[in-house]
């Protein structure tokens, strides 16, 4: 778990990157979570997501504890491992085996924007072999970084609910999918991708109503928050943010019409902590209170 330590680092900031997200787990925690019969087999111990991450790096002479992933979607970087040095740009996913030595940082002139998780469990060298087999060594380059990336952030959103054993879950079943796309890259037959745009609210549907920032959600699909900010205006008519509100608010009217839960249980159930907070939103967005529009007479 030493992704955060400055102790191996190449020049990183201490305070880190503006807008990072990095998440922990406590050891004790870990000890305990390697002992359950499903976080055993594959657990996420740290992961971040570094953005526009000047001077960020880390050499390791010994390798890290945990298995490694990297995934770059802007900017540049470089990786060296015992295979030797290869510089990785974006769709660069790297994987980098437990205790083997690797070394690497982000470009000086245009530094890499990076999401990553360690990974340890029963199966986590079994999956790192796999990945690095159909990469056909530590690097691949996938053809749309965007759905890992998409996955890294759920991983991130797992364990920022807290070390538990459901939020664990989540996080290696996140981490596992993720490890499961780098490996089929290398299989997949050449077709179409989505657009950026497409991609995005594809993150978004998938992952509400948690709340993803507009500038991790630019980075999943490369581009700048104002050019994905743009295509939100020009073909939905509203901007990311409000996107993400109009998901909530149409789930909290399917919770209304079709289950009795009182409005504080579908406030939660759509990410809204405060209930008030919750009913002055969907008043605003529907002109009428969550108790008022349940009560509405029923079509016939």
């Amino acid at each position: 778990m030493d992704e955060p330590t400055a102790a191996d680092d190449l020049g990183s900031i201490p305070e880190g990157f503006a807008g990072q997200r990095m998440l922990v787990v406590p050891r004790q925690v870990v000890d305990e979570a390697l002992r359950h019969p499903v976080t055993g087999k594959l657990l996420v111990t740290d992961a971040g997501w570094f953005p526009h991450a000047a001077r960020h790096g880390r050499e390791r002479a010994h390798g890290a504890r945990e298995h490694l992933m990297l995934l770059c979607t802007g900017g540049n970087g470089w990786c060296r491992t015992e295979e030797g040095q290869v510089t990785v740009t974006p769709g660069g996913a790297v994987l980098l085996p437990a205790d083997r030595p690797h070394a690497y940082g982000a470009a000086s002139d245009d530094p890499w924007t990076l999401w990553w998780f360690h990974f340890t469990g029963a199966d986590a060298a079994d999956l790192m072999q796999a990945a690095r087999t159909a990469a056909g060594g530590p690097i691949t380059h996938l053809r749309d970084p965007a759905p890992v990336a998409s996955l890294v952030s759920q991983v991130i959103d797992a364990l920022d609910a807290g070390p538990t054993t459901a939020g664990l879950t989540r996080a290696s079943g996140a981490a596992w999918n993720a490890l499961a796309q780098v490996i089929a890259n290398g299989r997949r037959a050449p077709g179409p991708s989505l657009s950026p745009l497409e991609r995005a609210v594809e993150h978004l549907r998938s992952t509400a109503p948690q709340r993803t920032s507009v500038s991790a959600l630019a980075s999943m699909v490369g581009l700048s928050t104002s050019q994905l900010t743009a295509l939100f205006r020009r073909h939905l008519g509203v901007s990311p943010l409000r996107y993400q509100t109009q998901l909530r608010m149409g789930r909290a009217r399917e919770l209304l019409d079709g289950t009795t839960l009182p409005v504080s249980a579908v406030a939660r159930a759509v990410g809204y902590d405060d209930p008030m907070y919750f009913s002055r939103q969907f008043t605003q967005f529907h002109g009428t209170s969550p108790t008022t529009y349940r009560a509405r007479p029923s079509s016939p």
